[in-house]
Order: C-alpha cells, then structure tokens, then sequence
C-alpha cells in the first residue's frame, strides 16, 4: 500500500483489506453461524412483529375478541411455513431460493417469475424497513423535525450500503447488539402481557365463546369466517421473511443444512412467540387504536405504566419503541443479503447482466448491493416513504415466491415418491403450506388490488418481462460466438518435436494477447494479430484472467481448480501457435478484478518482453447502445485504458458479432 494512490488508500479504509482468496479458512471467516444467520437473515421475518399483527388486530373492527383464532392460525402458519422451508433447504443445500427451486421443479418461466417478485421483495424489504423505522423513531421528536425524516432514512440506506460493501458478516455482527436489544426488551413484555391474566382465562375464554355465538348471528357462519380470513389474511406480512434463511444458504458455515435448520428453528420459535403473543397481548389487556401511536406502544405504554408509572415507565417505553425501530433498520439487512443473491442466480442464467455474479475484493456481490440500494431509494422517492402503500406491495411478491416453491416441492416429492420412504409426510408438509400460502396471496390480492396493490403486479410484470429480452439478447449473442468456437474444431492438429522447438528471443517483437480461455474469440485474436501484422511477432504470451465469481466462491478448494482449469485451457494456445514455429508462453491469475489482473499480468510480461504489445478483442454490435454496453462488459477498453497510463502499447481487435 506504500505506492496506492490516494483512492485505493480511500477504498481500503472505508472497505476493508482485499480477502485471501487461498486462505483454506476464508469461507469459515466470511460465512454466518446459525445465531448470525437468524440475526442477518431472520430478523426480516421477527421484524414483522412491529406491524403484522396490528394490522390482523384492526381488520377484526369491532369483534377484538376473535384475534385469539387468529393468534392461533398465525403461530400455526408460522411453523407450517418454517418447516415447508426447512424441507426446501435439505433438498437445495447449496441454495434453495424460491427462484432455483421453482426453476428447477416448475420449469424456467417459473422460476424467472419466482425470482422477480423476490427482487422487487427484497427492495421493497429495504424500503419497508428502513421508512417503518424511520416513522417509529421520528415520532418521539418535535413535529418541525419532520422536513429531515426523508434525509435521515438517506442516511440510514448509505449507512448499510456501506456497511453490506465490507462483507456480509461484517454487516451482521455491527447489528446484532440492536437484535439482543429488541429481544431482551419484548420477550419479557409479552410474557407479562399474557401471563399477568392467566387468572383470567376461564372469563375470557367465556367471553371469546359468547363473542363467536353472536358474531355468527349477525353475519352468519360464512360471513364469520370471511371476517377471520380477511383478519388472516391482513396479517400476511407477519409471514415475510420466513424464506430468507433457504435463499442464503451460500452465506450459512458448513454443515450448511444443519446450520439451515437451526437458523430456521430459531427464527419459528421467536417470531410466532413474539407475534402471537402480541396479539394475545391486545385482546387480554384491552388494547384500542390511539391516533399517532401504533398498537404497540399502547400495549407497551400500558404495561410499563402499570409497573413503572411516571417519567421511568415513559423512559422504558421510549427504549422499547427506539429497539423496534432499530430492528426494522436491522430488517433492511435481510434484503441487502438476500437481494444479490438472488440476482446472482438469475445472472448465472442470463436473465439479468451477468456482472451481477461478480465479487468484490471483499467477497461481496457488490452489483447486487448497489443495484438493490438505488432500487429502494427510488422505490421510497416513487412512495414518498408511505408504510401504508409499501405494506400492499411488499406482501404479495413474497406469497406468490411462496406458492411457486411450495408447489414446487409438492411436485418434488411426488416425482421421487418410490425414491423417499418419508414422501407422504414431507409432501403433505409441502402440500398444506401451498394450500396457506396460495390462499393468502389470493386473498391479498383480492382485497389489496384496488387499494394500490397494482402497482407491485406492474412493477414485477415489467421487470419479468425486462429478464425474458436480456435472456434473448445473451442467447442471440452465444448463438453467434458458437460461430468462433467452430474454429477450434477446423484446426488441424499440430505435432511440434524437440527440433522444432521455437527458440526465446526476450528482443524479438512480441504479441501479448488477452484470453478468457480456449475459445473461438481467443483464436480470433492470434488470426487477426496474424494476418494484420504479417511477420511482424515472433514471440506470443497469452495473458488470461480466472475471475472468482458467485458460481465459484464456495471455498479455497474451488479457487484452485479454477487456476488449475485456466492453466490447462491456455496450454492449448501454447502448443498450437508453438506447432507454427513462434515461441508461445502462458501466464494467468486468479483473483476478483479482472482489470487488476490484467494490470499485474502486464507489468510482469513487459518486463521480461521489454518489445512487447498488447493485443484483446471486443465484441462488436450493429447496433451499439447502452443496453449493450450494460449487458456485455467493457473490459478490453478499461484494459486498454490501464495500460496507457501505465505506458504500454495496447490495440483492441473488434469482432464482429451482431
């Protein structure tokens, strides 16, 4: 770092030292244990606790009473839901995101509608999050700090931008102080708001049967259950954020399945303790709507008063209420995790830029981070930070993620039937969470569409519809690169014996051409060097670069073979062009930033060469725009541009492709 320039000393400050990617521990230092993974991961879905249940609460209207069947129905839901997931992640250990699995068992346009409506989920995950937090705080301050509200949750988005571009773990041990807070805080306020009425039980459950009896008077047996369902139903966003332990499964420690199932465990018996009990918590303890308040901090405000009255109660309750906003801070976490990771998947399949898959020096999917960054600052500019509008279009995407996978396994199952001895069980565990998650979603699309829900149906159309022409942009261009790999087939096989061998000459003029393997486009490149400077080079160095992306970061063992295969592939280059009498040589490195590379390769092979020059083909389209610059990189000219300030000669060679 003695000679970095002013912005990598900047960018090692703020960002952290580039990771070892040989270290045999790297993964073991970068991945979650299942207590951090309920802390990064699960605190989307125990979040959901600070507004899930107050809406279910305040759909019953009048008939309070009955939110008891609905506690009930959610702490039910909540483990059906867990333990359909924790299915999903023991068939999928390396990634069981709802956009692989409905890819896998219901087909490809499946799963891009899977992964789409998770996208925008995740987005609006960060939006919803971080706007609640922001409305819960922003209420203990005087009325004329209100203009700042929208600068403060700026603020908090850089701020786990920031903290998600150092490193996933990184970012989840920062937060998990504000998750013991919470904890700590409403655990024993639960407690004590059920248990304080235990006494009370036999009146109250009189008074629940008496509420049953006349309710079903007045609106009769089917106009009851419509109220619980519509109730249910309302209360669909308690349920979010369940899936996010099995979308991240690259980020859980090994035993991956096993650390899968305990983070999912954790997260079950915390959310529908906490959930449950707070809607318990409303009906024992008589909780009514207050204007500028939310359900709970009058449930809280009412059992701190009882016990700390005065200016302690109000300063316990303030701590209380700060802690929930922190953990919906916390909760935008969730979506900075599980957001790039699904864009990576769907990267690795061409249905979004294929940068998505790239890493950071760090590790990170640093694509993904931003993109979901900008995405919900926009989403809060387009809503204007409106919990009200944001909580109608975060729940629908992840139910209709939820029916596709749950109907996935469903399918799973019954297709390796003779295969399980357990299949009945595990499809029926499927099975009836299709039949919760279905009838959730079609329930809050019924009831929410007119209210706005719309909108979150138009923005997921548009962005599936957006995958299914980056998909055939790729497929048209690999179509025609098929066309330069034909190449490797017509050349004829060359046999080069020990006389023949090309002699060194470190003076003699030499080619030094950029490769991202054996490939017809890297065969191109030598034929036009060829063929547009006959006899000019003598000697050839092909410079290659082995990125680590998302589809190989899965240990130190997985870096290796990649260097391993590069060097094997360059090889091929090395012999046929030595079989034609030049002198030919190899030199790769495996790393993050192919640019770095590249850089580094050069400056080791201009010393060695002292007449060298740079030679890297570039794809070239009829029609050049920014789709094209933004789906294809630009490498070759950000090489180029390297190595001219660096003082070596550089030509870029198009190639024709569209």
């Amino acid at each position: 770092m003695e000679n970095a320039s002013f912005y990598q000393r900047a960018k090692r400050f703020l960002l952290g030292a580039p990771r070892d990617l040989f270290d045999p521990r790297i993964f073991h230092k970068v991945s979650l244990i299942a207590f951090f993974a309920l802390v990064g991961l699960g605190v989307d879905g125990i979040s959901s606790s600070c507004y899930g249940p107050e809406e279910a609460f305040l759909a019953l209207g009048s008939h309070t009473v009955l939110a008891i069947f609905v506690a009930i129905a959610t702490v039910v839901t909540v483990f059906i839901i867990s333990g359909s997931y924790a299915q999903i992640i023991e068939a999928f250990p390396s990634g069981g995101g709802g956009y692989i699995v409905a890819s896998k068992l219901l087909g490809e346009r499946a799963g891009v509608v899977s992964g789409s409506a998770l996208v925008i989920d995740y987005v609006l995950t960060i939006t919803i999050s971080i706007a609640s937090g922001a409305d819960a705080l922003f209420s203990f301050l005087p009325l004329h700090w209100q203009p700042y509200k929208f600068g403060f949750i700026a603020f908090v988005l850089l701020l786990l931008l920031w903290l998600n571009l150092r490193g996933v773990k990184e970012s989840v041990v920062a937060l998990t102080p504000i998750f013991m807070a919470f904890m700590l805080c409403h655990i024993p306020l639960v407690l004590y708001a059920v248990l304080r009425h235990v006494p009370e039980l036999p009146a109250v459950s009189a008074q629940v049967s008496s509420e049953l009896s006349s309710t079903a008077k007045q609106l009769g047996w089917v106009g009851l259950g419509a109220l619980l369902m519509r109730a249910y139903s309302m209360g669909a966003g308690t349920y979010t954020g369940i899936e996010a332990v099995s979308n991240s499964m690259q980020t859980l420690r090994e035993p991956r399945v096993q650390t899968g199932k305990k983070a999912m465990l954790y997260m079950a018996f915390s959310l529908s303790f906490i959930a449950g009990g707070i809607i318990l918590g409303y009906v024992l303890n008589g909780v009514a709507p207050t204007q500028g308040k939310t359900l709970n901090a009058v449930l809280f405000e009412k059992l701190l008063g009882g016990i700390w009255p005065g200016s302690t109660g109000l300063a316990v309750l303030a701590f209380v209420l700060v802690s929930e906003a922190a953990l919906l801070f916390v909760a935008a976490q969730t979506g900075f995790i599980d957001g790039p990771q699904v864009l990576s998947n769907m990267a690795i399949d061409s249905y979004v830029p294929h940068r998505f898959a790239h890493l950071s020096e760090r590790l990170v999917p640093k694509y993904g981070v931003y993109f979901m960054g900008g995405m919900a600052f926009l989403m809060l500019f387009i809503t204007g930070g409106s919990v009200r509008y944001l909580v109608i279009m975060y729940s629908i995407n992840v139910f209709l993620t939820f029916s596709l996978s749950q109907f996935g396994m469903v399918v799973h199952w019954w297709k390796d039937r003779e295969k399980e001895k357990r299949w009945r069980l595990k499809l029926g565990m499927n099975g009836i969470g299709f039949l919760l998650t279905a009838s959730i979603l079609c329930f809050t699309v019924w009831i929410k569409f007119p209210e706005g829900g719309w909108i979150t149906l138009l923005i997921t159309g548009a962005f599936i519809a957006v995958c299914f022409l980056v998909r055939r942009h790729y497929r048209t261009a690999q179509q025609a690169l098929k066309r330069l790999d034909e190449l490797l087939l017509q050349l004829p096989p060359v046999t080069v014996s020990s006389v023949q061998e090309p002699m060194l000459r470190r003076v003699a003029p030499t080619a030094a051409v950029m490769v991202s393997g054996y490939n017809g486009l890297g065969m191109h490149v030598f034929f036009s060097v060829i063929r547009s400077f006959p006899g000019t080079f003598r000697n050839f160095i092909f410079l290659s670069a082995g990125v680590v992306d998302s589809t190989v970061f899965k240990g130190a063992e997985e870096v290796v073979h990649l260097g391993t295969d590069l060097k094997q592939q360059l090889q091929n280059y090395v012999e046929f062009v030595k079989g034609h009498g030049y002198y030919a040589e190899a030199r790769s490195e495996v790393g993050t930033d192919v640019i770095e590379i590249i850089g580094h390769l050069a400056e080791g092979a201009s010393k060695d060469f002292p007449n060298i020059v740079f030679f890297s083909g570039q794809l070239v389209f009829q029609e050049e725009n920014f789709v094209t610059r933004l789906l294809h990189n630009q490498t070759a000219f950000l090489a180029q541009k390297k190595l001219v300030f660096a003082g070596l000669p550089m030509i870029i060679l198009p190639v024709r492709v569209l």
